[in-house]
């Protein structure tokens, strides 16, 4: 895709989400397309994942917030999103199922690990820390972190680090970010209609439980 097809797209989108907003706050949303055409000009972002980011930036600027795209949060971590409103921050990682070709005859323990490693180390790094799928996805989402972090058993917690350890060691997750890992809601984006559905983990995991169960997927 060349730049003014990527810009047009989001100028369009912009456009789209622009009815969900008051007019004050879309210079914070004009802001986000900026960000991102920005970064397309440097091949640092596609258009399908940008729509799914503008979409959850325009949700959480018409609650208030201010919103950053692909922000740098430590030395190794770049978050979708960065949200911040008063004192408190968000961070959201839109997950879309994609796994590489390498894991291809182990994608559910590899897409699993991605979404245990993402809750682990991206929490710590603020106060409230939220998922994101297409509804046309399903995120498993194991029940460890349903739990608080005195509720959580050591067998348990090494299980989750014992997966993560196949596929990140440098650095690796480590046992005490698992421990107080922590996951505040889930989004389902809905693309087509340019909104998002926020759900509670809880709610979530009732929701999608039978589905993972009838394919033997458990965590």
């Amino acid at each position: 895709m060349d730049l003014e097809k990527f810009r047009n797209d989001v100028y369009n989108m912009t456009e789209k989400l622009s009815v969900n907003l008051q007019e004050k706050d879309m210079s914070k949303l004009n802001y986000v397309g900026q960000q991102l055409i920005e970064m397309y000009q440097k091949n640092l972002v596609k258009i399908n994942h940008s729509v799914l980011e503008l979409i959850c930036a325009s949700n959480l600027i018409s609650r208030g917030y201010a919103v950053d795209v692909e922000k740098d949060i430590s030395e190794i971590l770049v978050c979708d999103i960065f949200a911040k409103k008063g004192d408190g921050n968000t961070i959201l990682e839109i997950e879309t199922g994609f796994t590489p070709p390498e894991h291809a005859m182990d994608t559910v323990d590899y897409f699993t690990a991605r979404i245990m490693s993402k809750i682990a180390r991206y929490s710590q790094h603020c106060s409230k820390f939220s998922l994101a799928t297409p509804a046309t996805g399903i995120l498993p989402i194991p029940k460890i972190f349903l739990l608080p972090p005195n509720a959580r058993k050591k067998e348990d917690i090494q299980k989750v680090k014992n997966l993560c350890d196949r596929y990140y060691k440098n650095p690796p997750i480590e046992y005490d970010d698992i421990l107080n890992a922590h996951l505040h809601s889930v989004y389902l984006i809905n693309i087509d209609g340019g909104f998002v559905t926020e759900l509670d983990p809880q709610g979530y995991v009732d929701l999608t439980n039978d589905l993972l169960n009838r394919s033997e997927i458990e965590y």
